[in-house]
């Protein structure tokens, strides 16, 4: 199978991977219960979905992926998101897992990437402990959190290296499928078909090659979108998530018939719900276009990369306002287990949970907008 490739510098209207993601999104909202029911993608729907080269949006094109442009890949996960949250998050993580092939030297993103249908996954928080060992590390840690992980055949987890047990920095290593323990700890209140388990590696060696650093190394791939703030790109995914879900929220509503529409509260209230999340969606596009065409021709300023994750962090939790509010005026028969409704409410709430959007991070924004002294390495 070869996938389509298109260059992340040229934006058609509907790019093939945005146009399979609206053909395959029925398919997706039908199988929302099984999803839900099973705590994880069924295997044949991630297969599909591989198969339609969802897993590759930005992967370099020179390893056979599709290297979109920001906005596209925000689009495209947004469809998938407003036909299962879970699903969307599934294809969010390994999608942009991916991009580390950009980082990873040639002959192993090869190796990786260049099956059309594999899947990646994994946790970059620096949870494991790698020890340096002669061409390489060796391995133990525990993540939560990989979500999807039961369908991929590469996970990653970021690592604390250390030397004779002094810490030496971070950085991110990839597992083969068969070094890794995957846990079901997955008993969620919401994305609860993510399969977000816990992984974990005991002893494992992992060879120098199949590891990088986004935090001090480039990128080996020149290209534009890689110039684009490294955890910019890596969190691009969380706000369309978020979109999504809201969408579908709104549609929800909509769908509770003409009765509905009778009342002024809901007519106010759908108004307002409307504004909110194209008003976020329009900051979250200009700037994602504003901070691509700027880290075209030079790096990403400090505030440049505050203001992209503040759109970020903007869309999401306006998306869970409009849920909320959606979820309120529906009544009674939201909260039964038959409605989406329910599980939007619960999806975008786990959505919000996550720490690339968490207060924390709006802490750190804050500092650099007001020009405080800050950690801002994974902004």
């Amino acid at each position: 199978m070869t996938l389509l490739s298109r260059a992340a510098t040229k934006m058609p209207t509907e790019h093939p991977v945005l146009a399979a993601a609206h053909r395959l999104a029925p398919r997706v909202a039908s199988l929302s219960a099984e999803v839900e029911s099973a705590r994880r993608l069924p295997a044949a729907l991630a297969h599909e979905l591989a198969g339609a080269g969802l897993f590759h949006l930005v992967v370099p094109e020179r390893f056979g992926g599709f290297e979109l442009h920001p906005a596209l890949v925000i689009e495209t996960l947004e469809t998938l998101s407003r036909a299962d949250g879970s699903v969307g998050w599934c294809v969010m993580i390994g999608s942009l897992t991916a991009m580390c092939a950009a980082w990873l030297p040639e002959p192993v993103a090869r190796a990786i990437y260049g099956v059309p249908d594999v899947i990646t996954g994994g946790v970059a928080a620096p949870l494991g402990r790698a020890e340096l060992v002669e061409g390489g590390y060796r391995v133990t840690g525990r993540w939560a959190w990989a979500s999807g992980a039961q369908n991929c055949r590469w996970l990653t987890g970021g690592v604390v290296i250390t030397q004779d047990g002094t810490p030496q920095g971070t950085r991110v290593l990839y597992f083969p499928i068969e070094d890794v323990t995957l846990h079901d700890t997955w008993q969620a209140s919401g994305l609860r078909g993510t399969g977000s388990v816990d992984m974990e590696v005991r002893d494992v060696f992992v060879p120098t090659e199949r590891s990088l650093s986004l935090v001090t190394e480039r990128p080996r791939v020149d290209r534009p979108l890689y110039r684009y703030p490294a955890y910019g790109l890596l969190a691009v995914g969380i706000p369309a998530v978020a979109l999504g879900i809201a969408r579908r929220a709104i549609d929800e509503l909509t769908a509770l018939g003409p009765a509905m529409a009778t009342r002024p509260a809901v007519r106010e209230a759908v108004a307002e719900a409307e504004a909110t999340l194209r008003a976020a969606r329009a900051l979250l596009l200009e700037t994602v276009h504003a901070t691509f065409e700027s880290t075209t021709h030079q790096e990403a300023t400090l505030r440049q990369r505050a203001e992209l994750r503040l759109a970020y962090v903007h869309a999401t939790r306006d998306a869970a306002r409009v849920v909320d509010r959606m979820y309120e005026l529906a009544g009674d028969s939201a909260v039964y287990n038959a409605s989406p409704m329910q599980r939007c409410l619960r999806d975008i709430h786990a959505v919000t949970q996550h720490a690339m959007v968490g207060q924390p991070l709006r802490e750190l924004i804050g500092a650099v907008l007001l020009g405080v002294d800050a950690n801002t390495a994974t902004l």
